[in-house]
């Protein structure tokens, strides 16, 4: 039935384009001039129509009059802010996030944080989750200097496997079939905290982290950076786009093709970051109604993997004192890691009256991951004192196919003194992987006092597990975003079902279905002060797509959400503060086998994890601007078949973080256009063992930042971990421990006309 339902759901949806635009072109006068960016969700009262009818113009007046009356302005300045474009300063004040609608934060009753291109220019990050770095819940980089991937937690869980999505469409991957983001193709990047899966489906009940894809623009850009960094890894990055000249009558076109080229050689010694992307955007704008963007990328990254080393020896000493940071424990002969990814995508919007939106957004990824590697499995017997590292023979590829569809459909109506936005939406996921891997244990070893790098081959026998995993996934939802004068009251609600299979190609396969609920109520108050206290509660569903350590299908997880918090704005004030307090379980939750080589995982119980969070962002002066963020949650094992693990904080989680980054321009005087920033952080220390014996200790970090614009030059010098601070940044066993970032230092000059 789920397959029945799921093919002919896809033929339906898939003709909505067809059938929109035909219906545009044979009921819509074109228009002329009409605003990007698009798929801009407004307002009936503040989106321009075109010779809009009559009894339109009618009805309008009459809800009009009797709406409630209006609500206190909290928005500083007149700028119409896209919720899916660029941010002023560091400061968004709208997002879709939260609820799939355009809705300001502050009438948002989740924690939600944005960082904007502006912040992520300042900041300079070297990769995706270096983004994340000054958000409130967030540890960012978990695995340190490791360059193959993008790692981060969302109030202690693990996220960025179920919790990645660009443009609002899961990048859900499993195994080593990663997706790789790019900082310099990003307009903005939102954190919404708390379960989520109400609105997107299957994913982190601790949130997701919604990357926005550059798009089109209005107005022509033409930029050029490049840039080099003290390990020689230098860059060149471009953007160009605008307009293009249309016959009359044929609407609106608009282009946009963001590059970049990245070679060179980071901390570790053999261990290039080469890196290399393309993403090439179209908006058509056949009317005043419509919009209709393709976005497309292909990327390549070419590494080697990070080093797994031993907890004596990294956070502690070792008899022969500490491992360099700089050390390669594998074997440059063998180590290799490639990845290949391609997406192709279109979102749409159609405003089919002042009162009806549709949207909808599909994309088709594909990604091929090869990782070849000798990783460490602890000391040669055991024993520190013979700085001998035994290593095992890993080889792995993973080939992922994953597509998307979300068709949506926005109602705008009122019932006496209510107002409601309503949101429906029916949602297509399907995932399929093939999986390959094996590993075996005595490969040479090597001595870390006097490495020497004998040729090694790569492995070459049968492969375990060898297998197809694909899972289907249909899920409806509804929403109503109920507005009673200062009150908003969040109502959403959705099914999911789910096939999930595994082709085993070496044994037994397995398949399982499943069926589940997932809702959320939140309530808001804006006050005219400018304070909006906000109540919410939410649940949870994932359906994961894995094989534990038995090689059986995972079960789904669960999750639950209490969270009460405020937000406040002061009026006339270009800035909003937050506080939130949460209470966060989670069940089936996946954790790494220790027992299993190579590592894999098993469902072990629930997580709990309650905290508060509190953040800060602004544009207090022309030329100010500021973030901070505090997080402390009580993290631990609430339900576990090993009662001695009870209680006990998971491996490599922090329990406590603080940042705060300031960045001031000079707007008048002889240093116009001059202006530095600085920021620091606090993680919190962590464990390296489930009993938690194994103390990982805190670490202050400070990073820095010097630029200087002149008409359109723009020179930058960003330094991260100015100290040179060497520490550890997770410990996910004893013997796998994980160096930060050390100091990186990244001259930059850029270019726009």
């Amino acid at each position: 039935m789920l397959r029945v339902a799921t093919l002919a759901t896809v033929s339906v949806l898939a003709l909505s384009p067809q059938v929109l635009f035909a219906q545009s072109n044979s009921s819509r006068p074109s228009s002329g001039a009409a605003s990007l960016p698009p798929v801009v969700v407004a307002a009936p009262e503040a989106r321009r129509r075109v010779a809009a009818p009559e009894r339109r113009q009618t009805r309008r007046a009459t809800q009009a009059a009797r709406t409630s009356r209006p609500q206190p302005q909290r928005s500083v300045g007149v700028v119409v802010e896209n919720p899916r474009g660029a941010v002023q300063g560091y400061v968004a004040g709208h997002s879709m996030a939260g609820t799939k609608t355009n809705t300001p934060i502050m009438e948002t009753p989740q924690s939600l944080s944005v960082i904007g291109s502006e912040q992520i220019r300042d900041q300079k990050p070297g990769k995706f989750d270096e983004i994340l770095r000054y958000t409130p819940g967030v540890v960012a980089g978990t695995f340190g200097a490791d360059t193959r991937n993008d790692w981060f937690l969302i109030r202690g869980f693990k996220s960025e496997d179920v919790g990645l999505f660009l443009d609002g469409l899961q990048l859900f991957y499993t195994s080593y079939a990663s997706w790789k983001l790019q900082p310099f193709n990003l307009e903005r990047v939102e954190v919404l905290r708390g379960p989520s899966a109400v609105l997107y489906g299957g994913s982190s009940p601790s949130g997701i982290v919604n990357a926005v894809s550059k798009t089109p623009p209005v107005a022509p850009i033409r930029y050029l950076e490049t840039g080099v960094n003290n390990f020689g890894n230098a860059y060149l990055g471009f953007d160009f786009g605008g307009p293009v000249a249309t016959a009359p009558g044929n609407g609106q076109l608009f282009y946009r093709v963001v590059g970049q080229v990245q070679n060179g050689g980071t901390q570790v010694d053999f261990t290039p970051n080469n890196n290399y992307f393309i993403a090439p955007s179209l908006t058509w704008k056949p009317d005043a109604d419509t919009t209709f963007t393709v976005l497309a990328s292909a990327s390549k990254l070419e590494t080697r993997s990070e080093n797994f080393l031993p907890y004596i020896g990294t956070v502690v000493d070792a008899p022969f004192g500490r491992i360099p940071t700089r050390l390669f424990t594998s074997d440059p002969h063998v180590d290799s890691f490639k990845r290949e990814q391609e997406m192709l995508g279109y979102q749409l919007e159609r405003n089919l009256s002042d009162d009806v939106t549709f949207r909808q957004n599909a994309r088709f990824a594909h990604v091929d991951v090869t990782l070849s590697t000798l990783f460490g499995l602890g000391y040669v017997g055991g024993d520190p004192a013979t700085a001998s590292l035994a290593r095992g023979n890993f080889l792995t590829r993973g080939v992922a196919n994953q597509g998307n569809l979300d068709s949506q459909l926005e109602y705008r109506f009122n019932t006496g003194i209510l107002r409601h936005t309503a949101l429906f939406g029916l949602d297509l996921k399907h995932y399929r992987i093939d999986d390959r891997q094996e590993f075996t244990i005595g490969a040479p070893s090597l001595n870390l006092l006097n490495p020497i790098y004998a040729p090694t081959a790569a492995f070459t026998g049968a492969f375990n597990p060898d297998t197809t995993l694909s899972q289907k996934q249909l899920g409806f939802y509804a929403q109503d975003q109920i507005k009673l004068d200062r009150f908003t009251l969040v109502l959403s609600g959705r099914n999911d079902w789910v096939a999930t299979n595994n082709d085993n190609h070496i044994g037994a396969s397995q398949s399982r279905e499943d069926s589940k609920f997932s809702g959320r109520a939140g309530l808001i108050y804006n006050f005219d002060s400018g304070l909006a206290p906000y109540v919410s509660y939410a649940t949870s569903y994932n359906p994961v797509v894995t094989l534990t350590s038995a090689l059986q299908l995972a079960l789904p997880e669960t999750g639950q959400q209490t969270e009460v918090g405020v937000k406040f704005q002061p009026n006339g004030f270009n800035g909003h503060f937050g506080i939130a307090l949460f209470d966060l379980k989670r069940q089936n939750v996946l954790t790494t086998d220790p027992s299993s080589l190579p590592p894999r995982q098993m469902q072990n119980g629930e997580w709990t994890s309650r905290g508060i969070e509190l953040e800060a962002v602004a544009n207090p002066l022309p030329g100010l601007k500021l973030v901070g963020a505090f997080t402390s949650y009580d993290l631990f094992v609430s339900k576990d078949a090993n009662p001695a693990l009870i209680g006990k904080v998971p491996t490599a989680t922090p329990q406590t973080l603080t940042s705060g980054w300031v960045d001031y321009t000079f707007q008048s005087g002889p240093l116009t256009g001059f202006g530095l920033g600085g920021g620091v952080r606090y993680i919190g220390g962590s464990f390296a063992d489930d009993v938690n014996t194994k103390p990982v200790p805190s670490v202050v970090l400070g990073d820095a930042t010097i630029h200087y614009e002149w008409q359109n030059w723009r020179a930058a010098l960003n330094v991260i971990n100015v100290a040179d601070t060497v520490y550890v940044a997770n410990c996910s066993s004893a013997n796998a421990c994980f160096y930060g970032d050390r100091r990186r230092a990244t001259a930059s000059l850029s270019y726009k006309w």
